[in-house]
């Protein structure tokens, strides 16, 4: 059996699992992120694998190489961390460092979604004749296309779900980018102006809302249509054939996508609204990065 290592680099966190050629993870390790300094973050990341070696009966000698998912903009081809908004990582030479440490040739790199929506569509979904999109909506909002079975990336930047503006209602009708008005962070400051309140977590607004309590309604409601106008730009686009959503938001509150449903159908004409039939949340829920950069060193698209 055939075994590699994924790594998921965060700001808040880092995770690295034992993943077989077939998408299962054998162990799961995570360590709390350093973003304070370049070689205090790299630091982490090679205590997550070491962590990880020494709960298994594994060793480098046993694995196929090191896959590893970082947020931002990447160069996949020279290893090079170029460009992210929270980590302190600008044009990191990561696999270069990785093999220094740990000797291993096959290392591959890659933005954190892809290697995400790579997970989703290797052992959920892959289908090489179809659109595949997988979206995430936490603390940020992104997406990744998976086109005839290979990553649709532009001129390097493409799937930026979250940078797209939406007509936010609470915002005085204004346009703003969709990150601003329903990611995480978003979600809290907009149920703080809502309630007129000094703090509340996101968790604390969909609890609130579950419990129905009245005065989440419109947050929610605002949420969902901001993220169902962001959803219907991807829909006219692509027009693809499956659509996956990950993210804690969504994964820790799977009712949105109902919610989400029912907003985005008054958008699309009869022609689109198929895509409301392949719309479905992540089985693979927080795990999808690392599994997705564990199968990377297998094939990668």
């Amino acid at each position: 059996m055939k075994k590699a290592i994924g790594i998921d680099i965060g700001g808040t966190k880092i995770a690295a699992g034992m993943i077989t050629q077939s998408g299962e993870m054998l162990m799961r390790e995570e360590v709390e992120s350093d973003p304070s300094d370049r070689e205090k973050m790299f630091a982490r990341v090679l205590e997550a694998v070491e962590q990880l070696l020494k709960k298994t009966s594994f060793s480098l000698a046993d694995i196929e190489g090191i896959g590893v998912g970082v947020p931002g903009k990447v160069d996949c081809e020279n290893g090079i961390a170029i460009f992210q908004n929270n980590l302190p990582w600008e044009q990191f030479p990561v696999i270069a460092r990785l093999r220094e440490q740990f000797g291993i040739e096959r290392i591959s790199i890659d933005n954190d979604v892809h290697m995400a929506a790579y997970a989703e569509w290797k052992v959920v979904q892959e289908k090489r004749n179809e659109t595949f999109v997988y979206v995430t909506i936490s603390t940020g909002i992104s997406c990744s296309i998976i086109q005839n079975g290979t990553f649709f990336r532009g001129a390097g930047f493409a799937g930026e779900l979250g940078l797209i503006p939406v007509l936010s209602k609470a915002n005085d009708k204004e346009n703003r980018r969709l990150e601003q008005v329903a990611a995480g962070p978003a979600i809290k400051k907009l149920a703080e102006m809502e309630l007129q309140i000094d703090q509340i977590s996101t968790k604390e607004v969909f609890g609130g809302y579950v419990k129905g309590a009245c005065d989440y309604l419109p947050v929610i409601e605002e949420v969902t249509d901001n993220l169902a106008q962001g959803l219907y730009a991807i829909s006219c686009l692509l027009d693809p054939h499956k659509m996956v959503f990950g993210g804690s938001v969504i994964v820790n509150n799977p009712f949105l996508l109902k919610l989400i449903k029912g907003k985005l159908r008054s958008y699309l004409l009869p022609e689109q609204q198929h895509i409301l039939r392949q719309m479905s949340i992540s089985t693979l829920k927080q795990d999808n990065g690392v599994i997705g950069a564990g199968l990377h060193v297998f094939g990668r698209s």
